[in-house]
C-alpha cells in the first residue's frame, strides 16, 4: 500500500510540476479514468465479503458443499440407507413407510433438487459479480502499466536525446580540432611563396 501511495504522490508531482496539458489525447484519457476509479477497493475478495450478508454467506456454502463429493457420498448413502430400510427391513415387518416405487422419497428428491438449483444459482450470480470485479480492477492494473510504460518511453526518449545531443557536441568538437589541426598542418607544408 506505501508504495501504492509513493506512486501516486509521484504522479501528483509530476502534474504539478508539468501540469495535465504536457500530457497526451491519450495520457489524459488514462489519467481521467483513473481518476475516476481511485475509490474501487484493490482486493476482490474483501470487496464481496464487505458485500454479503448472512443468507448470502449460507447459500455459499451450500452451493459449495452440494458440489463436493462428501455431498454425493453422504447423499448416496442415505439413498441406499432409505431404499434398504423400507425393502429389506421393514417390509419384513410388514410396516414399510415408504413401499417400493418410493414416492415419498421421489418427494424429498424433488423437494431438495427444487430449493438446491436457486441456492446454486444465487451463488454463481455472486460469482460472476466477483468475476466482473476482478476483470474491472485487472483493468486498473492494467492501465496502470500502460501509464508506466508511456513513462519508461517517455524516460528513454530523453535518454536518447540527451545521448544524440553529446554525441552531436563530441563530433563538432572533433570536427574543429580536425580543422585547426589540418589548417595547421596545411600551413606548414604549404609555406607562402615569396613575391615574385
Amino acid at each position: 500500500m506505501h508504495v501504492m501511495n509513493r506512486q501516486v504522490v509521484e504522479l501528483a508531482q509530476q502534474l504539478l510540476n508539468g501540469g495535465f496539458d504536457k500530457f497526451s489525447d491519450r495520457e489524459r484519457r488514462v489519467l481521467a479514468h483513473i481518476a475516476k476509479r481511485l475509490h474501487v477497493t484493490r482486493n476482490v475478495n474483501c470487496a464481496i465479503e464487505e458485500k454479503q450478508r448472512f443468507p448470502d454467506r449460507l447459500a455459499d456454502c451450500v452451493a459449495r458443499f452440494g458440489g463436493s463429493w462428501t455431498f454425493i457420498v453422504v447423499f448416496s448413502g442415505i439413498l441406499v440407507a432409505w431404499v434398504g430400510l423400507n425393502t429389506a427391513v421393514l417390509a419384513r415387518f410388514g410396516q414399510p413407510f415408504d413401499p417400493y416405487p418410493y414416492i415419498f422419497l421421489n418427494l424429498i428428491l424433488s423437494m431438495v433438487a427444487a430449493m438446491q438449483a436457486p441456492i446454486i444459482l444465487m451463488s454463481q450470480n455472486r460469482q460472476a459479480v466477483r468475476d466482473r470485479l476482478a476483470a474491472n480492477l485487472d483493468y486498473d492494473v492494467n492501465l496502470k502499466a500502460e501509464l508506466e510504460i508511456m513513462s519508461l518511453h517517455e524516460k528513454m526518449d530523453c535518454i536518447r536525446v540527451d545521448h544524440l545531443e553529446k554525441l552531436s557536441a563530441t563530433q563538432l568538437e572533433l570536427l574543429e580540432r580536425l580543422a585547426d589541426f589540418i589548417e595547421i598542418n596545411v600551413g606548414k607544408t604549404n609555406p607562402a611563396r615569396p613575391p615574385n
